[in-house]
């Protein structure tokens, strides 16, 4: 079944909420173009990926979270998952297999060595691994959640699980992986900031100082031929204006007015912006009403998607199905038997005889219960998530139309998660899926190990969807190593997701790649989408072992 499509208009760009921070140009006020630095060689990339606050610290410990996003490449994992298209890449293993559900073997690469020459061996990898049991704060994914003992011999890595969970060998493989002769000395790694990194991947640190650093080629990286760039600079600051103006090869931003700014100050300038993830309204479903399914599906009836989502990302986002996947990229994991591909279609009649079956029904103007009161409730969203906020406005609009008395809520970002881990909020503005895992996408959503009492901090399963029947499917497809008997498991998540309306999904958020083919071209894009276009996390190895350097011979 093919994606529905409509055309898209180009006006002002706003952004996914994770990624607004930042001042944003007037669009079109003035004429900007692109003037690169010509000090900066040809063979070498800068790049907007990291930011100093104000000022860089020297700290490439790739288990910390304020870590030097160059450590992304310095530092490699068995596997490699591309968020956007749910793709797996083997990379430091060749493969892995799961002799049965509960055990997972990894074959390592041969040939691999750290950038001081030392062989990368499967004892790195064991090590890895108890380094995050020993440093419970390194192990930012959980893996020890699921890993009950690893051993290793001289090509493999075993790892015994504490329990059958198949999609946990995919998480587990995307740990980063750092070398036991180094780290063994480490006398306190949990502080250890790792100063003068040794990893395996393709580059090297350079130059470092607190306003800027470079990385270098690693002239022993396992796939050097496959990388073009000799080096990488990363400035500590890095406004719009200098990612418009200054030669920027590749940044992961926002940027206003995209085709105005970006594309129009020249350098060969170009973008690519796919989904990153759904963005979706979450009912609290511990609450009357929010917990009766028709009212849910009266609200879902009563929203035009697409008048949400132009609101929000001006133009540039789709609509989401109400299914939790991502498409066109994961249309392979949609089940074909869900209508229009789950888009669903404003429909302010049906909407009205949904509510009347939840008991409301309209009465001078107002949507009203038995008892003559209005329907009201508050939808909360972050302050300072301005592309969020238009849309929790445009929400607000449609539903008004109906005659629903409906509030906006904005705390400070950190209230905000607080309000919504703990199922303190009516209605909140949220994000799901986007992790390129269709399994972990799904569990995060609705799995009820997740539930906790209102006033109890959740991990996942904000709206406390409480379902017998989807936590049966969620543990079936622990068990299933079958990739055909996984889709099946999958298109009943998706049915109930498009059924029981557990969040009502929007549209997509956008992961906003900014690039130029002035010096490297083979970026990630529409037409070869094959892998995200951030700056950061693993799928960044992706792209530096792809690109190409422009030939002007």
């Amino acid at each position: 079944m093919k994606q529905p499509t409509r055309t898209r208009t180009r006006r002002t760009l706003a952004a996914f909420a994770v990624a607004t921070a930042g001042v944003m140009l007037a669009a079109c006020s003035i004429q900007i173009e692109s003037a690169p630095d010509p000090s900066i060689p040809d063979d070498t990339m800068l790049v907007a990926a990291d930011n100093g606050s104000p000022l860089f610290e020297r700290n490439f410990n790739p288990y910390m979270t304020n870590k030097r996003t160059a450590a992304f490449y310095m530092y490699e994992p068995l596997v490699i998952l591309d968020n956007v298209t749910g793709e797996e890449h083997p990379w430091l293993a060749t493969g892995y297999e799961l002799t049965d559900p509960s055990t997972v073997v990894y074959t390592m690469r041969d040939g691999v060595t750290w950038s001081d020459g030392e062989p990368l061996t499967s004892d790195d990898v064991a090590f890895s691994f108890q380094l995050l049991k020993d440093v419970p704060a390194f192990d930012i994914q959980g893996i020890w959640s699921y890993i009950d003992s690893v051993e290793s011999t001289d090509t493999t890595v075993t790892v015994h699980l504490n329990a059958a969970d198949v999609p946990a060998a995919q998480l587990i493989g995307t740990t980063l992986i750092v070398p036991e002769h180094i780290w063994a000395d480490v006398d306190d790694p949990e502080t250890f900031r790792n100063p003068d990194p040794v990893g395996t991947g393709p580059y090297v640190l350079g130059n470092f100082a607190a306003q800027q650093y470079t990385v270098d080629k690693n002239p022993d990286y396992w796939q050097a031929d496959k990388v073009a760039a000799e080096h990488i600079i990363l400035p500590a600051t890095n406004t719009q204006l200098d990612v418009a103006t200054k030669g920027y090869d590749w940044a992961y931003s926002f940027i206003s007015d995209v085709d105005g700014t970006w594309v129009a100050a020249g350098n060969e300038n170009t973008y690519w912006f796919p989904p990153g993830g759904t963005i979706a309204l979450f009912p609290n479903l511990t609450k009357a009403p929010f917990n009766d399914l028709n009212l849910r599906k009266g609200l879902s009836a009563a929203l035009d998607r697409a008048a949400v989502g132009d609101a929000a990302a001006e133009g540039y986002m789709d609509p989401a199905g109400q299914t939790n996947i991502l498409l066109p990229y994961q249309q392979d994991a949609l089940d074909p038997s869900i209508p229009n591909a789950g888009l669903l279609d404003k429909n302010d009649t049906a909407a009205l005889d949904f509510f009347a079956k939840a008991g409301y029904t309209q009465q001078g103007g107002k949507l009203v219960d038995a008892g003559g009161s209005q329907l009201s409730f508050s939808i909360t969203t972050a302050n300072g998530y301005n592309d969020w906020l238009k849309g929790v406005q445009e929400v607000q609009k449609q539903w008004g139309a109906l005659g629903i008395d409906v509030k906006v809520d904005s705390p400070q970002p950190a209230a905000y998660q607080l309000a919504l881990r703990n199922g303190e909020y009516d209605f909140a503005m949220g994000g799901t899926g986007g992790t390129g895992s269709i399994f972990r996408d799904f569990n995060g959503l609705l799995s009820s190990d997740y539930l906790k009492p209102v006033g109890e901090e959740a991990g996942n399963n904000f709206e406390r969807f409480d379902s017998p029947e989807a936590q049966s499917i969620l543990d079936r497809y622990k068990l299933a190593i079958d990739p055909e008997e996984q889709k099946q498991l999958g298109y009943q998540l998706q049915q109930i997701v498009y059924n029981e309306l557990p969040v009502l999904s929007l549209y997509y958020g956008g992961s906003w790649g900014l690039v130029s083919d002035a010096k490297f071209t083979g970026w990630p894009s529409e037409d070869d989408p094959y892998a995200s276009p951030k700056t950061y996390e693993s799928t960044p190895l992706l792209v530096l072992t792809h690109l190409k350097a422009v030939d002007d011979d």
